[in-house]
């Protein structure tokens, strides 16, 4: 793979403008727009045992852009059968869910499950999102950017790099 360099010897592969970490403190919007904020968020609720919140959410944005009313139907189920029938395997805890069955199947529509969705994103941004902005795995990444930017010996660096790619 060619790297290329800036002027200043970086390699604009891992040139992120405003610094992810910053993005993703400033509100848990911006941390879900970042799939790479989505997958650090996702570890995160691992360890919390709490994924599903997350996935659920995924799936209920990847849901409204769906426009094929078969595809929609689809999907609805397998959202309906992954994280909110009562038998679903990554069950999210959302306002009436006992009264949920299969009826809302029947007429699928892209905002059909906004009001869960809205549910669970108040629940990640009050609850797991807080906790993850004071988390080791948060803070190291925030740490590693830190270093990435300001590096002890930065013009040793450059040229230790650019003796390792003009070979």
């Amino acid at each position: 793979m060619e790297h290329i360099h800036g002027s200043d010897g970086s390699s604009s592969s891992s040139q992120q403008n405003p610094k992810s970490t910053a993005k993703w403190a400033a509100s848990l919007e911006h941390l879900l727009e970042d799939p790479e904020g989505v997958k650090r968020f996702r570890e995160f609720l691992k360890k919390e045992f709490s994924e599903e919140n997350v996935l659920f959410w995924l799936a209920c944005e990847d849901f409204k852009k769906t426009q094929d009313k078969k595809q929609m139907q689809e999907k609805a189920k397998e959202i309906y059968m992954t994280f909110l029938s009562s038998k679903a395997s990554s069950q999210v805890n959302v306002e009436g869910q006992s009264r949920l069955n299969e009826k809302i199947l029947e007429e699928p529509h892209p905002l059909m499950f906004q009001k869960l969705q809205d549910q669970i994103f108040n629940l990640m941004k009050y609850d797991s999102y807080s906790r993850f902005l004071k988390s080791d795995l948060f803070l190291k990444h925030k740490r590693t950017e830190e270093e990435e930017e300001d590096p002890p010996d930065a013009q040793t660096a450059a040229k230790r790099a650019s003796r390792i790619y003009n070979t």
